[in-house]
């Protein structure tokens, strides 16, 4: 996955515009953007969608975002859609790897009720939305397997500070949510799961946009989440490897292939190690799942 679109779970009408966004997966919202008066209508949009939608053979991945355990929605959340067999559920304000544990279970007797596959649903863990949760970041590593990504957000976590914005005038993240980010990315290197890095709110500031996401992926993440479809086809683009970055890395592959016992190989003038050949196979495998090279 390159992209990640929230879509509010009480409009019909937005689901539907979704299903032609370009985005590799769909984050049905039962959180933030649903007022609590909305709440039980949404469940029943969004399973609704999820038994429609879902049946389709080309399609994105279906997540939904449920209500965090400090809500006490979250039971009646998974009660409802879970009938719809989500691809995975995005699980907000994780404190800890203890957190995923109790999801797991949930998620696991739900199965069992509506005769779902064991480990079918997977998890996507929003890991930094309180102050608790930075200095948990680390114990999320075997928590469970159904987990295949971290995230993070600036928002929640910002509320909770007491700050006035988590943004500098330039629109870049300010020092406790790059805090946030790196305790994203190392948590996620960790558990060897995909590190997905958060939205850009700004959405009619593609430029803004862009240069977020280049320096995402120049760091490690492999996904972004977006608001807007808008957003999709520039987060696609820059997540998605070009074919000089294929080749490149297909040759670092091959040069190790040629002499398996090396620590260190020379191609074009330039020495290439172990690591190097690490992020060559990770770079061709996201190349693979992109359709390219």
């Amino acid at each position: 996955m390159r992209s990640l679109l929230f879509v509010p779970g009480d409009s019909p009408r937005k689901l539907e515009k979704s299903q032609t966004s370009g985005a590799d997966a769909l984050v049905v919202d039962l959180e933030d953007s649903i007022s609590t008066e909305r709440k039980a209508e949404a469940r029943a949009i969004t399973l609704s969608f999820l038994k429609e939608f879902g049946q389709a053979t080309q399609r994105p991945r279906l997540f939904v975002r449920v209500n965090g355990f400090q809500t006490g929605l979250t039971d009646a959340d998974l009660d409802v859609v879970m009938a719809g067999r989500p691809d995975g559920i995005m699980f907000p304000k994780a404190e800890g790897g203890a957190s995923l544990v109790h999801l797991d279970a949930k998620i696991t007797a739900r199965e069992a009720i509506h005769g779902i596959a064991d480990g079918h649903t997977r998890v996507i863990a929003l890991t930094t939305e309180t102050a608790k949760a930075l200095f948990l970041a680390g114990t999320y590593a075997d928590a469970s397997t159904r987990v295949i990504g971290l995230t993070w957000g600036a928002e929640d976590l910002s509320a909770e500070l007491g700050a006035e914005t988590n943004r500098d005038a330039d629109g870049r993240f300010l020092d406790p949510y790059r805090l946030a980010r790196s305790l994203c990315l190392a948590a996620a290197a960790a558990c060897e799961v995909a590190a997905i890095d958060t939205v850009y709110v700004d959405f009619r500031n593609a430029a803004g946009l862009g240069r977020e996401t280049e320096e995402a992926r120049r760091d490690g993440f492999t996904a972004k989440m977006a608001i807007h479809p808008d957003q999709i086809a520039v987060i696609n683009d820059v997540f998605t490897p070009t074919a000089e970055q294929v080749a490149k890395a297909r040759a670092v592959i091959a040069a190790f292939a040629a002499d398996p016992g090396a620590g260190v190989v020379g191609l074009d003038g330039v020495m290439y190690d172990r690591p190097h050949l690490v992020r060559a196979q990770r770079l061709i495998a996201q190349a693979s799942a992109a359709g390219v090279g």
